[in-house]
């Protein structure tokens, strides 16, 4: 139970142990709007492992796109801790934020956000391009990557010439080629249509398989089942955290 972690003192506080990839600890979201103040984040705690797929579920207004864009170091907790692959991100500068997201996350969003003029080979490259790797590694690694989504014949193809399936899957090779250590995926299904999401979900499960840790934000019940843990939130807390199976 979320209150059980929050009032023992425990050495949760503590760096958490390496098969803890997601540790978060009382964590706030304030935002002020004129002289109110808004809570959409209560003091939320959990712990995340290694290789765990795991639903963040709840109704518009939750609170679960805060919690989203805190998990994605997009943005910062008014208070508490947050530790990413061992790394106390709750406390870093902006710039230090940048370099987590593009070294630990992988990030699929519902609307793909892929460059229209580009291949689907280069959409794929451009974190590589950011972080600095050099132009026949991030290539050789972008092919595998798409390799890895069943894209191999698609890789000169633009977005226009791209099925929505097909688009999410160029983005699904794009988080995933620098091996984070969270693949965090908004409403991956969005977009799409039913045959097509049960496709994109069928990726999920076997990139799951293979090992990788992966956060799924969604207020479908259907796709949060394909999970093996959700965890629910309301009114800004933890509502329940269960295991699927």
């Amino acid at each position: 139970m979320q209150s059980q972690i929050e009032t023992a003192y425990t050495p949760e506080w503590e760096s958490p142990p390496d098969d803890i990839v997601i540790r978060a600890r009382d964590l706030w979201k304030t935002y002020e709007m004129g002289a109110v103040q808004v809570h959409a984040l209560c003091g939320v705690s959990f712990d995340i492992k290694r290789g765990e797929y795991v639903a963040i579920m709840g109704p518009s207004g939750s609170g679960k796109s805060t919690l989203m864009n805190l998990i994605g170091c997009l943005d910062t907790p008014t208070r508490g801790r947050y530790w990413l692959n061992g790394k106390l991100v709750s406390e870093l500068t902006d710039d230090e934020l940048a370099y987590i997201r593009n070294k630990e996350i992988g990030f699929v969003f519902q609307t793909f956000n892929l460059l229209p003029r580009a291949s689907a080979l280069h959409n794929v490259e451009l974190p590589l391009i950011y972080n600095g790797t050099p132009a026949a590694e991030r290539a050789e690694r972008a092919r595998e990557a798409l390799r890895m989504v069943e894209l191999a014949d698609r890789m000169d193809h633009k977005p226009n010439e791209l099925s929505g399936g097909q688009r999410q899957r160029v983005a699904v090779a794009r988080a995933l080629v620098n091996h984070p250590c969270i693949l965090l995926a908004d409403e991956p299904t969005g977009n799409l249509d039913t045959a097509t999401g049960v496709e994109i979900m069928n990726l999920f499960d076997r990139l799951h398989h293979s090992g990788n840790t992966i956060v799924l934000v969604t207020h479908e019940h259907d796709i949060a089942a394909r999970a093996h843990r959700i965890i629910h939130i309301r009114d800004g807390r933890i509502d329940r955290d269960e295991a699927t199976r």
